[in-house]
């Protein structure tokens, strides 16, 4: 497709072009003394400009996305004073609003959409930003408009759509390169073709590298936290170690991206006043390793010992339908999404950290290959110990259908009302293996029937010493431990929302949306044991319990009873509600706007399965509740001469149930999601523009003071009703107790964080500042820009001992410049980000529990220094 694209963009076309008499150039620069450019937005689902919508929300024009850069989700990170990212890499992040920051639930707190369709949800695919007309980002509750999704805040993605009667074309070529890591580059190109007086279509197409600028560097013996890669069982048995190499993977710059895409558009106008609009976009993008830097082993270097690579194929088709009907206005907005990923990731130092237990926690050096061991005690002798470190690899498909329709009153009414109806039904199948390779291959069964031919043969049996169970420990082909389920989501909503001029210059907006909301897992977490015992089996929801182990390795879980009428206490959530909206807004005069606003936004509760204790068996877990957001908001919107624009929003927030995953004490990493209390957030969020002559000023930033409003008690697990849940009430300096009187160990604080404590991840204050001077220089439009970004340190979890375990990030800033000149359809433009290479701290993240991987924790920076050159043709 991008090659078709190109031709056609390069050679084709220009014929067509020349029948049309001369090509128009691109829009210039605007030359001095023009004023702000004003953009229009789609925001309550009505084009009007920004500065006439009365929430606190930012727009990004195209020009704008275009100077700054901006290719994917993580780039905006720069733009978006009152978002934050957390995540992995490119896929793998989750953007977060004014430090809503749940750390845990099964839905997302930001509602992501591409035009009119959502994908929401947790790691969301990272869009290619190119031929779009602007990323609107909606800050507070939206779930008035866009639904249980949109706690927090939402964004969107809106394309150029077709145009009828005009063709374009363009092509922009880009070479660019880290600093002095790895080279990349972009071919982007699109085409506006109109077929006829009526019909129209649009097509992109993409190919993007990137270079990469994290170093896998040899491991030399040495594990980044200091301590030595020869791993020992211990006294009983001294023979078993194994030293860790990664030699064969070791390389610089090794976390390249690879991603190609396209996107059709098609308009038909088949009457006047109504248009019907299909869309397919298609992607796919493979990551390699991790984005994230050790500190201790070197500046954006780590020491990784298996191969770490995502694979992430999405597409999304929408048709949307705008129409008149009498003089109702009719939208109808259907989508399909359709993403499908695979992931493969190094877990190295999770089977480092919880072998170094030893003797009854999970223990790695006990597997041997096929020979297996002979004798026992002082005279047994064993042949050679296979790499005991795990892996992880996952299929997760994801497939999602919606459907919206709205209808809104006709402008001649005395108040304009919208109402309409949602309906979204997705399917999750998630199959997550951690495993070790040759594990199904060691001695111990035989594949037929799973019968043991040599019991003992592998691995060192309690008996003599060690901690394994007899039999092979593989509960599916290589796989130590599984998670593979099913995830129904089911939601349902009715809204409105109206407007009711009490003056012509005072306006009232009410909005009110119920929803239905129906969550179901099927599937099995946890090792052999799970698997076939029925005591210990974690199958949801209930029903018949146990499997044949091994499990067979080509298909997914077929034993677990899928009956519909199995009873649905456990493994099931259903819940319904309202979100509402009230707004007052005075429009002082036709540049200059007054609003206070009132939002709440919501995000279901959910079910937790049972864990099993060390000693004890399984303990039940209570659901956890609902999430529910209030919004207090105070904005004005204002515009003077045309040469200055400002826009600010005050806002107090009150979080409430917030949903925090928590690893409770004695479950070996397990973890549940529970709720964490209350919190309030206070802050201001502004927006300015200057423009003097030919130089433009402009500057958003970001103020949140985000913190819990009561002690938030820990966890714990209740020895006398096998239970775990969240302490009643909490003394500081104390600690967690057994039904016996016994202190639970590992040492558990009563107070998870006291009242007062910041929410995490977002930083005290953000903000971005942009000077761009314009000028012409003979027949060329040429410019010059510089921009910061800047903001302070963030905490990295509620939890406070936690947190003093994995630090905080410090405060930071960068600074980005570019120039560039454009004749006619021509433009070339040259730039460097990050110029100064700071290593911008976002967020940290670890293997495992932060009670123990905490000293093997990755560090997400902004990039590092990232120049290149880029020239474009654009016929328009």
């Amino acid at each position: 497709m991008l090659g078709a694209t190109t031709i056609l963009a390069g050679a084709a076309l220009p014929g067509i072009a020349r029948a049309q008499q001369t090509p128009a150039p691109a829009p210039p620069s605007a030359p001095a003394g023009d004023g702000l450019t004003e953009i229009v937005v789609t925001a309550t689902h009505e084009k009007q400009s920004v500065q006439k919508v009365p929430i606190s929300m930012l727009a990004l024009s195209s020009a704008s996305l275009d100077e700054r850069q901006v290719q994917g989700l993580s780039d905006l990170a720069a733009l978006l004073p009152s978002v934050s990212f957390a995540g992995l890499g490119p896929g793998r992040v989750t953007p977060y609003f004014r430090g809503i920051v749940p750390a845990g639930g099964n839905y997302a707190s930001v509602g992501y959409y591409l035009d009119d369709i959502p994908i929401t949800g947790t790691g969301v695919p990272d869009i290619h930003i190119y031929d779009i007309d602007r990323v609107e980002a909606l800050s507070g509750p939206q779930g008035t408009l866009y639904g249980a999704g949109s706690l927090a805040g939402t964004i969107r993605f809106v394309t150029n759509k077709p145009k009828i009667g005009k063709l374009e074309y363009g092509i922009d070529i880009e070479a660019n390169k880290y600093g002095g890591h790895g080279e990349g580059g972009l071919i982007e190109s699109y085409l506006n073709l109109p077929v006829s007086n009526n019909f129209a279509v649009r097509v992109i197409a993409y190919y993007r590298k990137d270079g990469g600028f994290i170093n896998n560097t040899p491991n030399n013996g040495t594990f980044n936290d200091g301590s030595s890669s020869t791993l020992n069982l211990g006294d009983n048995v001294p023979s078993t170690t194994y030293t860790l190499n990664n030699a064969n993977i070791a390389k610089n710059n090794y976390n390249p991206i690879y991603e190609y895409g396209t996107r059709l558009q098609a308009l038909w106008e088949p009457a006047p006043d109504w248009e019907i609009m299909p869309e397919v976009t298609a992607q796919r993008q493979t990551a390699y390793g991790y984005f994230g830097y050790d500190p201790r082993v070197g500046d954006l270097q780590v020491h990784d010992y298996d191969l770490t690579r995502q694979d992430d194929r999405w597409y999304q088709a929408e048709l949307s339908i705008h129409g008149h009907i009498g003089d109702f206005d009719l939208t109808s907005a259907t989508g399909y999404f359709y993403r499908r990923t695979y992931l493969n990731n190094d877990y190295t130092y999770y089977t480092v950290t919880y072998d170094r237990f030893g003797p009854g926690y999970e223990n790695y050096l006990q597997f041997f290959d096929k020979n297996g061991c002979t004798g026992s005690g002082a005279t047994m002798k064993c042949s050679t110990l296979i790499n005991p470190t795990q892996y992880y690899h996952s299929w997760t498909t994801q497939s999602k259908f919606t459907q919206e329709v709205r209808l809104k009153t006709p402008v001649s009414w005395p108040f304009d009302a919208t109402i309409g109806g949602f309906f979204q039904s997705q399917f999750n199948e998630n199959n997550s293996n951690y495993a070790i390779h040759g594990l199904d291959n060691i001695a111990g069964y035989t594949a037929a029937g799973g019968q043991e031919a040599n019991p003992g043969g592998f691995g060192i049996p309690t008996t003599a010493g060690g901690t394994m169970v007899l039999g092979t420990p593989a509960v599916k082909g290589d796989t130590f431990y599984i998670n593979e389920n099913n995830q129904y989501y089911h939601d349902e909503a009715v809204f409105a929302e109206g407007h009711y001029k009490i003056t012509p210059n005072l306006k009232v907006t009410g909005g009110i949306r119920y929803f239905w909301t129906d969550y179901e897992t099927l599937g099995l977490a946890g090792v052999m044991a799970s698997a076939h015992s029925t005591s210990s089996s974690l199958y949801l929801p209930t029903g018949t319990y146990g499997c044949p182990t091994p499990l067979p390795t080509d298909a997914r879980l077929t034993c677990l009873n899928t009956n519909p009428a199995a009873p649905d206490e456990v493994g099931r959530y259903k819940e319904k509600g309202e979100t509402h909206k009230l707004v007052v807004d005075w429009q002082v005069d036709p540049d200059k706007n007054i609003y206070a606003n009132y939002s709440t936004g919501f995000r279901p509760g959910g079910f937790n399965r049972p864990l099993r204790i060390r000693g004890y068996g399984l303990a039940t877990v209570s659901p956890f509740e609902s999430e529910k957001l209030s919004n207090f908001e105070f904005g004005v919107k204002t515009k003077w001469n045309n040469i200055f624009r400002f826009n600010a929003a005050a806002y107090y927030e009150t979080w409430n149930n917030i949903q925090y995953s928590v690893v409770v004490a004695g479950t070996q990493g397990a973890g549940i999601t529970g709720n964490a209390g209350t919190a309030h957030v206070k802050g201001v969020e502004y927006d300015a523009d200057l423009k003097l002559g030919n130089v433009t000023l402009s500057t958003s930033g970001a103020y949140n003071d985000a913190r819990l409003a009561r002690d938030f008690c820990n966890f714990a697990f209740n020895s006398s009703n096998l239970s775990i849940g969240q302490l009643p009430t909490c003394t500081e300096g104390q600690y967690v107790h057994n039904a016996d009187g016994s202190l639970q160990m590992p040492l558990v604080s009563q107070v998870a964080a006291n009242g007062g404590t910041r929410l995490p991840r977002q930083p005290m204050f953000k903000g971005t500042t942009t000077i761009r001077y314009d000028t012409t220089i003979g027949a060329y439009k040429a410019f010059v820009q510089g921009a910061a970004l800047y903001q302070t340190g963030a905490t990295q979890n509620l939890n406070t001992s936690l947190d003093a375990l994995l630090g905080d990030t410090s405060g930071f800033a960068s600074f980005d410049f570019s120039a560039g000149a454009s004749k006619g359809p021509y433009r070339l433009e040259l730039f460097i980000e990050n110029a100064f290479d700071e290593r911008g701290a976002l967020t940290k993240n670890t293997f495992c529990s932060i009670t123990f991987c905490a000293n093997s924790s990755r560090t997400f920076t902004i990039r590092p220094q990232f120049f290149g050159i880029k020239l474009s043709y654009h016929y328009q």
